[in-house]
């Protein structure tokens, strides 16, 4: 797995293909990086000039309980 050259904490995990439904595999070296689980829920979150970013929904939730109300969920 490639590592950013000065900061361990950054990987490359390789390209993935948008499938006609509009679905994408996460790389498993990812999942298991990550501890991604079947079934789990992702955040996407976009900027426009950067790129799209996902994060699992539970640990930022964790972080920030308030987010659950604009997620549509409980407060």
């Amino acid at each position: 797995m490639p590592k950013h050259p000065t900061d361990p904490n950054r990987r490359f995990y390789g390209t993935v293909t948008v499938s006609d439904r509009g679905q994408i595999a996460i790389p498993s070296q990812a999942r298991r990086d990550f501890n991604i689980e079947v079934g789990e829920k992702l955040l996407v979150f976009g900027d426009m000039e950067h790129g799209l970013a996902l994060a699992k929904a539970d640990d930022l939730l964790a972080r920030f309980p308030g987010m659950s109300r604009m997620l549509g969920g409980e407060s």
